[in-house]
């Protein structure tokens, strides 16, 4: 690519810009026009006989003729500013481009005239016609199969410990509460025995706060003594329940005072397995990982700019690398609402049925994100240029002329892109080079007026 920019720059130079030509001897070159047409922000009532303002109405004001002409924004068929003539141009309305002094790219309607009308073809511009056809494509994406967030289980220790047991290892299919692995722990331990001294001394409290309130109901005792047994048996309760609660979530005894079961929340397999017999382990680690498989989450890369055409419940049809022949649908769950900033992407995810475990984690396919059918307007993607934010094609209005137009893109579907607005059917748009003609446009790029007499 860049080998071909430097044989066609040489040419577009000498062929538009006529740099440092002297006015003497031959006569020089003249070099390419970017002439932008008027773009004040005119307000105003609308001319109804002519169907364009009043204030630019040339039909109207004779006098305002020679200053469009003057500027080459002229429609000689209509005798009407080119750039507001209703008829070469009904999607203005009648009405100037928009000021792009906000922005700084050129004007919708600016002209880019080449010397001569071999210019194009020395230059290396090419050009290819928009053309309409029903949007059934969708919307292209890479998809990446990964794991339902939602059905993963991360299990580590409960206790420190020592690992004595293991029921499982990688690859074990298990139900909901089945045997990891037993891990004798000391704190376990320890925590068992004072739950069973918290047993006893709630047995003692409750009998001697029932002993207590008796003598009271005999006249034997008085009622602070009753008080005082009602508070040590609200004490040793909630020693207890605060023991009991602790030893919950360890889990049940594995026979040993110290010993505890890691049990698993969910059903599924086990695709991953740290632990080892006889190894110490954290509360901090990951021993076991549980995977239930039965669905799982196709992750799409959307392009930026086709994010406008995405939303939440649109179907979508994935084929799978590995998976010939068959397409699995599904539905947007959900859309990013960050976008890379190293691929101008963002995720959608889509939830898939998996229950005969075909799919598996990082598998890569190609997703079509469908939307209703309508009549498109397709350009090659080499049409389209960015200048700052907004993006360009360049129409085809002569063999020595082009016209810059503001579009709107939409969706993709191979190396055509969509065009919602600025071009219409048939219209011939340059394709390779016209990223040249881009640079005419902006001020402060090769060729656009910078390059002057000595």
């Amino acid at each position: 690519m860049h080998g071909r920019l430097h044989v066609v720059w040489p040419l577009l130079l000498a062929a538009l810009s006529g740099c440092g030509a002297k006015g003497t001897g031959n006569a020089a070159p003249e070099k390419a026009e970017a002439t932008p047409r008027p773009a004040p922000a005119v307000e105003g009532a609308m001319c109804k006989e002519h169907g364009v303002l009043e204030a630019l109405c040339t039909k109207c004001n004779p006098k305002l003729a020679p200053v469009f002409q003057a500027k080459g924004d002229w429609c000689k068929e209509h005798e009407l500013p080119e750039s507001i003539c209703p008829i070469c141009h009904p999607e203005r309305g009648g009405k100037p481009a928009a000021d792009v002094a906000s922005d700084g790219a050129p004007a919708d309607g600016t002209k880019v005239k080449l010397k001569t009308r071999d210019t194009a073809r020395l230059a290396g511009i090419l050009t290819a016609k928009a053309v309409e056809r029903q949007g059934s494509g969708g919307i292209p994406a890479t998809a990446r199969i990964v794991y339902d967030a939602l059905k993963v289980a991360e299990l580590n220790a409960r206790s420190p410990g020592v690992v004595r047991q293991l029921h499982v290892d990688v690859g074990s299919a298990v139900k909901k509460g089945a045997a990891l692995a037993v891990i004798d722990s000391a704190d376990v331990g320890a925590d068992r025995s004072r739950l069973a001294g918290a047993l006893s001394r709630l047995k003692v409290a409750e009998e001697h706060l029932m002993r207590e309130e008796q003598l009271e109901k005999e006249g034997l005792a008085a009622r602070k003594s009753v008080l005082a047994a009602q508070q040590e048996l609200d004490a040793a309760r909630a020693e207890r329940a605060s023991l009991a609660a602790s030893l919950a979530v360890v889990g049940a005894s594995a026979g040993g005072s110290g010993g505890y079961t890691l049990t698993t929340p969910l059903a599924g397999v086990v695709t991953q397995r740290k632990a080892t017999v006889g190894r110490l382990v954290g509360v901090e680690e990951t021993l076991f990982e549980v995977v239930d498989v039965s669905s799982m989450w196709a992750e799409l890369d959307v392009p930026e700019t086709d994010l406008p055409a995405v939303s939440l419940k649109q179907p979508v049809v994935i084929e799978v690398d590995g998976i010939e022949g068959r397409e699995l649908r599904g539905e947007i769950t959900y859309v990013a609402p960050a976008i890379d900033p190293a691929t101008r992407t963002a995720k959608a995810r889509v939830p898939l049925e998996n229950p005969g475990g075909a799919l598996r984690a990082n598998m890569f396919g190609r997703a079509r994100i469908l939307a209703p059918a309508r009549a498109a307007v397709m350009v090659p993607r080499a049409a389209v240029q960015r200048a700052r934010t907004v993006k360009l094609v360049f129409v085809r209005l002569a063999e020595d002329q082009f016209e810059a137009r503001r579009v709107e893109i939409g969706a993709t579907e191979g190396d055509l892109v969509e065009v919602k607005k600025g071009v219409r059917p048939g219209e011939e748009v340059a394709t390779e080079g016209s990223f040249l003609l881009k640079t005419e446009t902006l001020k402060e790029s090769i060729g656009a007026g910078c390059c002057g007499e000595d």
